[in-house]
Formats: structure tokens, sequence, C-alpha cells
């Protein structure tokens, strides 16, 4: 083969070659894109948060939140030092907690951010409220079926 083919052959199989390897380098960078935003999803919630918060006149109050999270729904109950309260509904996008409860004939709402381990936000009730912080209970699994 002379040299005048060879150099022939060579620039045909690297500009031949160039478009195909750019156009799988696109695609692996779209597919690592894509598997980075599953690793960032959301979390299960499901289970045991304790924690505390506080209302307008400063009182601390115990709180655990029993918490079932499936498909974004979230459903349990409140435990707290001033009763329990039925979770009305919930919900779970993103890094968001939205929870509307019944706090004994007044509407109750609780708006969280996940952070980790625990979700933090406010409470309110009434003309009440105030902030919350709850951490997962450690060796939680169950949700909010084992208690009524």
């Amino acid at each position: 083969m002379s040299q005048k083919n060879f150099a022939g052959v060579c620039r045909i199989s690297v500009t031949g070659g160039l478009p195909i390897l750019c156009l799988m380098l696109a695609v692996c960078c779209v597919a690592l894109a894509q598997q980075g935003k599953g690793g960032s999803a959301k979390a299960d919630l499901t289970g045991r948060y304790e924690g505390t918060a506080r209302n307008k006149a400063e009182e601390v109050i115990t709180v655990t939140l029993d918490l079932a999270d499936k498909e974004g729904t979230v459903s349990g109950a409140i435990h707290s030092s001033h009763g329990d309260f039925p979770i009305n509904s919930g919900t779970h996008k993103g890094d968001t907690v939205t929870i509307e409860f019944d706090a004994n004939g007044a509407a109750g709402t609780i708006s969280l951010h996940v952070a980790e381990d625990k979700l933090v936000g406010t409470w309110s009730a009434g003309d009440d409220g105030g902030p919350l912080d709850v951490k997962k209970a450690a060796g939680q699994e169950g949700g909010a079926k084992g208690k009524s």
C-alpha cells in the first residue's frame, strides 16, 4: 500500500469515526446525567420520627410522627405531649413534605424540609404554631402500621 493510499484510509477512518465517537460520548453523558437525577430521588419517609416543636408561648412540645410514605402520599399519625392527631392528608414531593391533620376540630398543617434523616419545618393549628424538628428514630423499619 502506498503512502498516499494509507493516508487516505487513515483520513477516512478518523473523519468517519469522529462523528460516531462524538455521538457515543453524547449518549453516555445523557445517561450519566439521568443516573445522577435518579440518585437524588426522594427517599421513602416511612418510619418513626421523634423530636420537639415549639408553640407561640415558646413551650417545648415532644412530638412523634409515625409516617407511611407510598409514592408521595403521606399518611399516619402525630403523637405529642398535647395529644394524638390523625394525619388527614400528606404529600412528599422532592425534599418537601406537607401534612394536614385535625387538631381537635382546628385544621392543622405541618410544612417540612427533608434533610438526611431529619424533618425540619413549621406547624400551625388554629392561631398557634411554631418550629418543628424531628429525627428518624434508630432501628425503625416499620411505618405507621404498628401504632393505633
